[in-house]
């Protein structure tokens, strides 16, 4: 537990604990490397998972020469004071998403009343968890290793943490690699709206791909038919739920939405979305949804780091305060992307009530004084759309960014292919940069998608949950995901 000032601006004042872990080297110490801290994105997930994960996807020499370094965010999971708002906030059975079934003022209610709970519990740590508070966290952590230069590695939001640490402490900066990036000026509202109709295009993906294995689901041989088959489960749940447990509550349509927006982070999913509609209609079987529920989407014991997330977003930006405006201007967006804007609209509503209204913006990128920043990013991620890779490399001036094209993993390291993953080992081992010298240094090609198959339940299902709402960070399992910014 690392102590480190609640507001950095009175350093002497009240001190919070931030939960800090390390593997460390083992490499001789003339080849030794120095620490490189992790983060996988959230904003708020942990990263105490990550240094054994991430060394063991590299090769042992590599591994060998840096201490990883993973943490949990201030306020968060371990960190000290862990900050709860409403540990049942995410509870099924939760109110439709879907605007025109009559649950908008139980929506209002219940981000107003989570906002005013966290206002009222927490009041002194709120304004001081954005993500420059948790930058100078990760500078804390390097003076407490005793060292004077950093490298990093962060993913989604991870990467505007990345970010702002280079803007701040440039010259502790030894390596930076930022995987699937949020855009550096972009407002999270507005980030937002990009993700609602990236999603819908991964839908659309999905629904094609479902389609092509008619003969395995028999949910249609076109993508129309398939999303109007997905629309009838979703009809149903509305009528009856389905059954939740080992979660509690019952499954009905948001937690339905929950689990297929999850799909848009990890196409490997796909095979268990599609046979959980298949089930439910071919067969009138609810325990693939069940199954799925429980390993995507259903809480943990409490809101987890979503205090966090509305901490960073709120804050961040100026967000529209009148419900009217948010009403028009989502109706907008659902017309083109149905498929995620209102699940997306109700996440992020409490920014609408935050007690602590968003300033200028995030903090402003330019890269100077920072060496080669390596960028990833794939150009059909729903989480972190394209257009952010884009904007940070035009912020970092010598960045070096590597595309793939047609890919779609949130986060695109470490699912075995070699393209990306030795990119990434050669900079960590030497510093050793992509060749090309046009706006994209590299491409790498797409995995190929998931072969079709039935995954029948087992006779008795034993199913890992996630820990908040469909971001389970379970990092030896394929179909997880991390972060949902």
């Amino acid at each position: 537990m690392l102590e480190v000032p609640l507001d950095y601006t009175h350093p002497h004042g009240q001190k919070i604990k931030v939960k800090v872990d390390r593997l460390p080297a083992t490499a001789p110490k003339n080849q030794q490397q120095g620490p490189i801290l992790l983060n996988p994105g959230g904003p708020g997930d942990s990263g105490l998972w990550m240094p054994a994960y991430i060394a063991g996807q590299i090769p042992a020499d590599v591994a060998a020469q840096y201490d990883w370094i993973g943490f949990d965010p201030r306020g968060t999971n371990n960190s000290d004071p862990h900050v709860v708002c409403d540990a049942h906030y995410f509870d099924a059975e939760r109110p439709d998403y879907q605007v025109g079934h009559g649950t908008e003022q139980a929506w209002l209610e219940k981000s107003a009343k989570y906002t005013a709970d966290c206002a009222a519990r927490w009041s002194g740590i709120l304004p001081h968890m954005t993500t420059v508070d948790s930058a100078r966290d990760l500078d804390s952590i390097r003076r407490s290793l005793g060292v004077s230069k950093i490298s990093f590695y962060g993913g989604s939001w991870g990467t505007s943490l990345g970010s702002t640490y280079g803007q701040l402490f440039p010259s502790h900066v030894r390596r930076m690699v930022l995987d699937s990036i949020v855009g550096p000026t972009i407002s999270w509202y507005d980030h937002n709206i990009l993700q609602d109709k990236e999603h819908q295009r991964r839908f659309q993906a999905f629904a094609e791909w479902t389609a092509k294995a008619d003969g395995t689901y028999h949910l249609g041989t076109d993508a129309d038919t398939v999303i109007k088959n997905y629309g009838k489960v979703e009809d149903a749940l509305r009528a009856t739920p389905a059954p939740a447990a080992p979660a509690p509550g019952a499954i009905g349509p948001a937690e339905f939405e929950d689990v297929f927006y999850s799909g848009g982070y990890n196409f490997l999913r796909w095979p268990r979305m599609a046979t959980v509609l298949s089930a439910y209609l071919v067969k009138n079987d609810t325990r693939p949804l069940t199954i799925a529920y429980n390993r995507y989407a259903a809480p943990g014991a409490d809101d987890a780091a979503f205090p966090n997330y509305n901490a960073v977003q709120c804050m961040e930006n100026q967000w529209p305060r009148d419900w009217e405006f948010w009403k028009k201007d989502q109706a907008e967006v659902n017309a083109v992307a149905p498929f995620y804007t209102y699940n997306n609209m109700w996440y992020n509503a409490a920014c609408m009530f935050w007690p602590h209204q968003g300033g200028a913006g995030r903090l402003p990128i330019t890269g100077k004084g920072l060496p080669p920043v390596l960028l990833f990013n794939a150009t059909e991620d729903a989480a972190t759309p394209y257009e952010g890779a884009v904007a940070m490399h035009k912020a970092l001036p010598g960045s070096k960014l590597v595309v793939q094209n047609g890919g779609s993993f949130h986060e695109i390291l470490f699912h075995g292919n070699a393209c990306l993953d030795d990119t990434f080992v050669a900079y960590l081992r030497d510093g050793s940069l992509p060749s090309g010298n046009g706006f994209i240094s590299k491409t790498c090609a797409p995995e190929a998608d998931p072969a079709p198959a039935y995954l029948d339940p087992p006779p008795a299902a034993s199913t890992p949950k996630a820990t908040n709402s469909g971001t389970g960070t379970a990092a030896n399992d394929p179909e997880a995901v991390h972060g949902r910014s």
